[in-house]
């Protein structure tokens, strides 16, 4: 299944630069990203605009494949991007590259569920309780199944319609991992914390 990374945003709140190539333990967060969805056997696009000129160098530089986007936002940019790759019908991924705790057995899990469920898309959650209980801000909120919960980055769509919203599946994943989406610079300490520990012989 194509994968497209979202990378053309500014990432004007970490104000670091381009929040794709923010290192975490001397390394990318956009590879951490790709790395899971490639080790996950899924076909990876990067999707970034003429916001993430570094990021498109980088990305050609190691011959990942690139979609180059307008930048007018994230939906939009999806939208290009899956009218130009992809085929009426064909379901895709979606995933942010500030995601950096992304491992492919979650991503297997979620495309697990999404093909039980039988839905044209799949949206992904974490608890609320759970974000904050590891110092993570909640700046959007639903309820899923009860709980009160924070998108987790990481969806399904089908190639079509994408305009208007689609029959969803929406996953509650009980996962810390899914909590580190890395807006501000004391969520980047969080995971840089929880990340370099675990490489520590």
């Amino acid at each position: 299944m194509l994968a497209l990374i979202m990378a053309g945003g500014k990432g004007s709140r970490l104000r670091m630069g381009e929040k794709p190539l923010v290192t975490i333990c001397e390394r990318p967060m956009l590879s951490y990203v790709i790395d899971a969805f490639e080790v996950a056997e899924h076909e990876v696009v990067v999707v970034a605009s003429h916001r993430t000129p570094y990021t498109k160098n980088w990305c050609r530089a190691r011959g990942v494949t690139l979609y180059e986007a307008e930048g007018l936002g994230y939906v939009e940019d999806i939208q290009a991007a899956a009218g130009d790759l992809g085929e009426e019908g064909t379901p895709f991924f979606t995933c942010v590259s500030d995601l950096p705790c992304l491992v492919p057995d979650i991503i297997t899990s979620v495309e697990d569920a999404w093909h039980r469920a039988g839905t044209p898309a799949c949206s992904t959650w974490v608890p609320r309780d759970l974000c904050e209980e590891h110092g993570c801000r909640t700046q959007y909120t639903e309820t899923v199944d009860g709980t009160p919960a924070c998108p987790a980055g990481i969806n399904i769509l089908t190639a079509g319609d994408l305009v208007g919203p689609q029959e969803e599946l929406r996953l509650l994943l009980h996962d810390r991992r899914l909590v580190f989406n890395i807006n501000t610079r004391e969520e980047l300490a969080l995971v840089q914390e929880y990340l370099c520990r675990k490489r520590i012989p």
